[in-house]
């Protein structure tokens, strides 16, 4: 199977899932569609991830309205597609919905809680559990997307959309290191506010992105068997 992973800023790590695909035998592709790269053919890849980054998904540079024709054409072409945070938001908008600006600002390590909605790409998935976040947008579904999880700040924290398409607002993927530089180089971001952390308090609550990446491989170990059974 070959994973085809677009990041967004330059010191994103996404070693928790490319560790994972080493593990299954994927060979992955990481690319970085704001250098205006060329992305590839449909036939040359089976899943799409797509990472976060500080810009927003309404944004009008060339290459996100490149990017957002490409995921919405995955989508068509049945593609296994997994977006985070704002690879959430592009795909939420890639299918109809819309994207806008969040009325709190939601960063730290916050709790997530399912919905009573199922899905094969979600389930055993606790039904509440922390994860870190970091973002002020969000969206409305999608016509046909099913809500998966929520949290006090957003009411959309994950969806699907068919059986081969899940969005996730919250970050699973976010190790320590890409953590202290995000603290490093946005800290001005963290202002007084019901869903901001303190630097200090983020940093003291780390230890659950253990959790975080158990959650992460669960949910990549969720699509790999859909592919199985739909190759048989």
């Amino acid at each position: 199977m070959h994973i085809v992973l677009l990041k967004h800023f330059a010191f994103d790590d996404a070693s928790v899932i490319l560790a994972w695909a080493e593990q299954e035998g994927c060979r992955t592709t990481v690319l970085f569609p704001p250098d205006g790269i060329a992305l590839p053919r449909m036939d040359d890849f089976d899943w799409l991830i797509i990472l976060g980054g500080p810009m927003s998904a309404y944004d009008k540079e060339d290459w996100l309205q490149q990017e957002k024709r490409f995921i919405r054409s995955a989508v068509d072409h049945g593609k296994h597609v997994l977006g985070i945070c704002l690879g959430a938001q592009m795909l939420a908008e890639a299918l109809g919905g819309k994207v806008y600006r969040n009325e709190q600002k939601e960063i730290g390590w916050h709790p997530v809680t399912r919905t009573r909605a199922a899905h094969r790409l979600f389930e055993d998935v606790p039904a509440s559990f922390h994860s870190f976040h970091w973002h002020g947008d969000c969206f409305d579904l999608p016509e046909g997307a099913l809500s998966l999880a929520y949290s006090d700040a957003c009411r959309h924290q994950a969806f699907a959309y068919g059986e081969r398409v899940l969005g996730l607002q919250f970050h699973l993927e976010t190790t320590p290191s890409c953590l202290a530089m995000m603290l490093d180089r946005w800290q001005d971001e963290l202002s007084d506010a019901p869903f901001i952390q303190t630097a200090d308090r983020i940093r003291q609550e780390a230890h659950r992105s253990e959790e975080s990446f158990r959650i992460l491989r669960h949910i990549l170990d969720r699509f790999a068997a859909i592919r199985t059974i739909a190759n048989r």
